[in-house]
């Protein structure tokens, strides 16, 4: 019950820090550079901005196939990475053994994945989750590996790995239209439906498989007593939980960005 609650409270820690690092650089963010206004003359075709070539590196989400305020960037706010979502309205071919690879490959040593892991790790050695693991600069570094191994494999399990054996497609595509409600829960199920190679909604055996397959993984490296069927349920729900929320933000990143920092997103 103890671990329970150390990991609920880490994960409540987490997303405040989430917020906490987006309304401290919001006002960054305002700080971009519109583009400047077309030459009314006819003239070459011009570069794409920033924003554009974020979006329009990801497969079928080319500039102008959907509307510029729904716009799903490769990194949200020039931080988060955001490679495995899909813009509203975009309907890319089903990612290739090779992207979905490369997917897994940047979401894992992404320069962002090791603050990540390095602040969850701090996070879990404050609240004592694994006190076999000890304290301190040497407790840290045991903390920070177990984590950094735990995001690694669960990436390519589930963004490479089973997506590809099971034909499906780990990428999460936007809604971008509808009430808060019903994006919300569309956005948060994602965890549970996925779409197959042909484009229709299947069981996401692949997040729902792949998290499991890497905390069965988590068992060669942690504790004895972390290996109970109880802790790695616990660790389990915490990776979908999380999973669903990043889900929901991603889906109305581009209102936040559009109507609350007036910026493209």
């Amino acid at each position: 019950m103890g671990e329970c609650l150390s990991v609920k409270f880490a994960g409540r820690i987490a997303v405040l820090f989430a917020l906490v690092s987006i309304l401290s650089l919001a006002s960054a963010a305002q700080q971009t550079t519109p583009p400047s206004n077309p030459e009314p003359a006819a003239q070459s075709v011009p570069s794409p901005t920033k924003d554009q070539s974020n979006s329009s590196s990801k497969p079928g989400d080319a500039p102008g196939s959907v509307d510029a305020t729904k716009q799903q960037p490769q990194r949200i706010l020039g931080i988060m990475p955001n490679f495995r979502a899909v813009s509203a309205g975009a309907t890319p071919p089903p990612p290739t053994p090779k992207q979905a690879f490369v997917i897994a490959t940047k979401n894992s040593f992404d320069y962002s994945s090791f603050v990540f892991v390095g602040i969850t790790s701090a996070l879990a050695e404050w609240s004592d989750a694994h006190p076999s693991l000890g304290e301190g600069m040497t407790g840290y570094g045991r903390y920070y590996w177990r984590g950094f191994l735990d995001k690694t494999d669960g990436n390519y399990m589930v963004i490479f790995a089973l997506p590809t054996v099971l034909h499906q497609d780990g990428r999460y595509y936007a809604m971008g239209t509808g009430n808060f409600f019903k994006r919300g829960v569309y956005a948060s199920s994602r965890i549970l439906i996925t779409r197959d190679y042909h484009g229709h909604n299947t069981f996401n055996a692949s997040e729902i498989f792949g998290r499991a397959i890497a905390q069965g993984i988590s068992t060669t490296y942690y504790p004895s007593h972390d290996r109970t069927i109880g802790a790695l349920a616990v660790k389990f729900g915490w990776a979908m939980g999380r999973d669903a929320l990043t889900n929901t933000f991603r889906e109305f990143w581009p209102d936040i960005a559009t109507h609350v920092l007036h910026r493209q997103p």
